[in-house]
């Protein structure tokens, strides 16, 4: 049965494949959003000594774990209400900008050895292009809205996010010439070898970086003043409802998720295993590259996300700007700097063959 299903694979076109391939990258994400929704409210629950949710099942089993439905079904009923003096077209058209680059860049990341939806040779710089979209999905949101509060939570967020982008960009430059390619398949292969040959090891301040920046990227405590309740109302997503209001922490879920795996990649070694070359479980599954290792790391790191929400309290405005442009940005300049000199000498990641 499963020979015949090989083959059957095999006999399609590639670009059918990669049709099948994006639905279930697509609906598995989507899954993963719902889950990680319930997920977080069970952490930091556990964390302030709470139950989280805990009612509503799922066939009458798995108590909580129906809850993620519950939401959906109640924001899908909820009515969308549109200003009356908004534009009509961009107020719907926000959501939707907002949400499809968190779910398109995973068509060039490295799930395993062997699937990958793109190889783009270009990979990086199509995740710089699509991940500097979201901001234009909160301008728009809030511009679009006609009204002062949204557009004012549309500035700083959008103020907030070109800061930590360019620090991302900046970091991403020093993978880029740690592993010598802007394909994400190579980049990962490059760290072959154990945890000793990951990038997190030669390029430490440029990951500690990437990470905050992502943090700061998805609106995410202690940088969520995109949602800064006390101060703004709801920020740039205060006149949205319903389904189209959904969409907003949709996006920022999905990005989430991506933000881990793309750090899993770049500094972890992406699908590697970390026991690779030891002398016994070198030759064992611990040691193989497989998704499994990919999933347990982008876990670890979805959780560093929530751990933050449920520790940090939320950072003045000018504090997160004097951060983005006034640390981050120098390390980053600094660092490079560093593996300029490293490249010369060729230590760490330049006394691999590739360099040669």
């Amino acid at each position: 049965m499963l020979e015949k299903f090989n083959s059957l694979w095999d006999s399609l076109p590639s670009y059918v494949q990669s049709l099948v391939w994006i639905v279930i990258v697509t609906v598995v994400l989507i899954l993963c959003v719902a889950f990680l929704t319930l997920w977080e409210r069970k952490v930091i629950g556990w964390m302030q000594l709470r139950r989280g949710p805990n009612r509503v099942r799922i066939l009458g089993f798995l108590p909580g774990f129906g809850q993620p439905f519950a939401d959906v079904i109640k924001l899908l009923i909820k009515e969308v209400v549109i200003p009356a003096r908004a534009n009509k077209i961009l107020f719907r058209l926000a959501p939707m900008i907002a949400l499809i680059p968190a779910f398109a860049a995973w068509a060039v990341i490295p799930l395993s050895p062997q699937l990958v939806i793109s190889k783009a040779d270009a990979g990086l710089l199509y995740l710089l292009s699509l991940t500097s979209m979201g901001v234009y999905g909160v301008i728009i949101a809030g511009w679009a809205a006609n009204s002062k509060y949204a557009f004012l939570g549309a500035m700083r967020s959008a103020a907030q996010m070109v800061a930590y982008e360019i620090a991302m960009g900046f970091a991403l430059v020093g993978v880029l010439m740690a592993t010598g390619s802007m394909n994400l398949g190579k980049i990962v292969e490059s760290q072959a070898g154990g945890v000793g040959s990951w990038n997190w090891l030669w390029l430490f301040p440029l990951l500690a970086v990437y990470f905050i920046s992502g943090v700061a990227e998805t609106n995410r405590a202690p940088f969520d003043v995109a949602e800064g309740e006390s101060e703004i109302v709801a920020g740039f997503h205060v006149e949205y409802s319903g389904i189209a209001f959904a969409l907003f922490f949709l996006a920022e879920y999905a990005n989430m998720i991506l933000i881990s795996a793309l750090t899993a990649v770049f500094f972890f070694g992406g699908w590697q295993g970390p026991f690779e070359g030891w002398p016994v479980l070198g030759a064992t599954f611990l040691g193989a590259p497989s998704f499994a290792w990919l999933f347990l790391k982008v876990f670890c790191l979805v959780f560093l996300f929530l751990w933050f929400r449920a520790t940090f309290p939320r950072y003045r405005y000018d504090q997160i700007m004097r951060l983005g442009w006034k640390a981050l940005i120098p390390v980053t300049l600094v660092w490079i700097g560093v593996e300029m000199v490293m490249a010369i000498y060729r230590v760490g990641p330049w006394a691999r063959p590739w360099y040669h």
